[in-house]
């Protein structure tokens, strides 16, 4: 009986010491074979580019200079259609996820779950299903959402402020990453570094989330993720 073909997957974070756990977790499996590992989004974008893998688990926030988030859950879906996307994250929440998944993303899992159920994770998701822990699929439904329709209204931004962005869906997808920017401590000129766009487009996006939301200030927006962190 021929061997089964393992599962290649390359991995992506931007510190080192989690990569290592990654791989250290992953390696004894010898139905999935790690390709490579990288911590910048360009070195993983030039790898996809020169061979074929199957999956890519990908931390959903990078550093400050980095494509990271629905920017990037789209982008590789948009250039490697083939190649299925799992997230992983420490902070998430049912609109966090809900809106990855909507963005292109097949699977989520947080990082704090044992260690044993990534391999179950890659395998569900290499095979053509999805893979959510049974913790986001109850709070799916308690909140009525919905993970289908990438092109869909988007649901929400940072995992900090759940509630209230997940009732808003009259933000777009770029005032979410903006204000996921700025809960990240980032300021408007760096946000426009990372995206690429003008310092005043930025701006005008943050206003606009801001007037949509009913905030003043950066301080509203802290204390409504406070708030949100504290429940």
């Amino acid at each position: 009986m021929p061997a089964k073909k393992s599962i290649r997957i390359m991995l992506l974070d931007d510190h080192p010491v989690i990569l290592h756990g990654l791989e250290t977790c992953l390696i004894g499996d010898s139905g999935i074979h790690i390709v490579g590992s990288y911590n910048t989004t360009q070195a993983l974008l030039t790898a996809l580019s020169q061979q074929p893998i199957d999956l890519v688990l990908l931390d959903f926030s990078l550093g400050p200079d980095e494509v990271d988030g629905l920017n990037l859950i789209r982008g590789l879906k948009i250039r490697f259609p083939t190649v299925r996307l799992l997230v992983i994250s420490a902070l998430h929440n049912s609109s966090t996820v809900a809106m990855a998944m909507r963005c292109g993303a097949d699977g989520f899992i947080g990082k704090e779950v044992d260690s044993a159920q990534l391999p179950i994770a890659i395998r569900r998701v290499a095979s053509g299903k999805t893979y959510l822990t049974d913790g986001m699929i109850e709070q799916f439904y308690e909140n009525e959402m919905s993970t289908e329709d990438h092109n869909a209204s988007p649901l929400t931004d940072d995992t900090n402020t759940a509630a209230l962005l997940a009732n808003n869906s009259s933000l777009t997808t770029r005032e979410y990453e903006v204000l996921r920017c700025c809960l990240d401590g980032m300021s408007v000129s760096q946000i426009a570094q990372k995206f690429s766009r003008s310092s005043k487009t930025i701006s005008t996006q943050k206003q606009s989330a801001f007037r949509k939301l009913g905030l003043r200030s950066d301080n509203e927006l802290y204390k409504v993720r406070d708030q949100l962190e504290a429940r």
